[in-house]
């Protein structure tokens, strides 16, 4: 009986080995954050994953689940079933949280999970990256420094693949060099980068693992409109990338029309608008200048009966005149008046009258055009 019991042990332990991976031990400092990535076999992509704190996988309690998402907000989980990868991240650190499982969840059998530690230190973990985040394009290569003060040997391993211990080597055909120029960093680079090298890394020094995830996508090219000043050219102008800019030239067009027509309308109401005052303000401040002429003229007759009399006549002459700042008068009408008063002398008396002594006076309206 004790037999059977050791080797039902032994193979629920091959399914937590075989089943998940995940980091054994990370350094962090309290009330910093941690993301933890745990790795799973295909056939439970469709399985519910979850986070178990606690030292023994027995007594330890849920802290976060993917059907079921944490309300104080410590602890965040998201499972990538593209990788078969779930994440947990961890905040606020403190002095508690040291023992974690991660585990997936099976029904009618018994969950598949696996255990990770958290180490404290007062200053600096003692081995740490400076983002847990490295995004690169395919083709190209990207760099991960590895700051430690722990001791033991360097490494760079995929999480649940190979690992290159040496000064160079590969992953999955990804090309990997390790260099330790500067005192307590080692600097990891990965060349020919391609859609596999995407997924979860660790750092390791010793018996300290630190996680770190690279994303590698497409590189696309992005279409640039450069502008040409019109100014005299400077030594900036020789900086290709400060006169290039992304336009989207549709959306520009009809605008810029809009604008043009707005523009052109408004002077146009504002010319007839002015002229319209100048004609008014013309025609207000037009005046009337007359100009009035007085003639007198005295005749002196004698009858045959030596009786004088007195003729006296008057010629007034009306002439109007367009005002100075009208630019154009249509004419000038000059009109002339005549009248005749006869002042006879008193007690003598008058012959009658011939016809050589009778005055004719005329009028006469003349009409010039200017």
């Amino acid at each position: 009986m004790a037999v059977h019991l050791r080797i039902l042990l032994v193979l629920i332990g091959l399914t937590g080995i075989y089943g998940m991976a995940t980091v054994n031990q990370v350094s962090v400092k309290a009330g910093d954050s941690i993301t933890i990535p745990c790795l799973y076999e295909g056939v439970y992509r469709n399985h519910v994953k979850y986070l178990c704190k606690g030292r023994s996988w027995s007594s330890c309690t849920y802290a976060v689940k993917t059907n079921k998402p944490d309300s104080s907000g410590k602890f965040s989980i998201s499972d990538d079933k593209s990788q078969r990868t779930f994440n947990v991240t961890i905040k606020d650190l403190t002095h508690m949280d040291t023992d974690y499982w991660c585990i997936v969840e099976i029904h009618q059998g018994t969950d598949v999970g696996e255990s990770f530690q958290l180490s404290f230190t007062r200053g600096a973990p003692a081995l740490y990256v400076d983002d847990q985040e490295i995004k690169g394009f395919i083709g190209d290569s990207i760099s991960i420094s590895c700051h430690y003060s722990a001791s033991g040997e360097m490494k760079w391993c995929r999480l649940g693949g190979v690992c290159v211990t040496g000064l160079s080597g590969s992953i999955d055909g990804t090309g990997v060099t390790i260099e330790s120029r500067d005192p307590n960093v080692f600097t990891v680079t990965m060349s020919g980068l391609t859609t596999e090298s995407s997924g979860w890394y660790l750092c390791v020094k010793g018996a300290l693992q630190m996680p770190a995830h690279v994303t590698v996508t497409e590189k696309h090219a992005t279409t640039t409109l450069a502008t040409t000043s019109c100014l005299s050219p400077t030594p900036d102008d020789h900086n290709p990338g400060d006169h290039s800019a992304s336009i989207d030239l549709e959306s520009l067009v009809i605008p810029l029309t809009l604008l043009i027509f707005i523009v052109m309308v408004t002077l146009f109401i504002w010319f007839m608008l002015k002229k319209r005052k100048q004609r008014n303000s013309e025609t207000s401040n037009t005046t009337t200048k007359e100009e009035v002429t007085h003639c007198n003229v005295r005749h002196r007759r004698k009858t045959s009966e030596q009786t004088e009399e007195d003729v006296t006549y008057y010629n007034v002459g009306y002439k109007k005149k367009a005002s100075d700042r009208r630019p154009h008068a249509e004419s000038d009408i000059e009109v002339m008046y005549s009248s005749v008063v006869t002042i006879k002398q008193q007690g003598i008396k008058r012959e009658k009258a011939q016809d050589d002594d009778v005055t004719y006076s005329k009028l006469a309206l003349t009409s010039r055009t200017v």
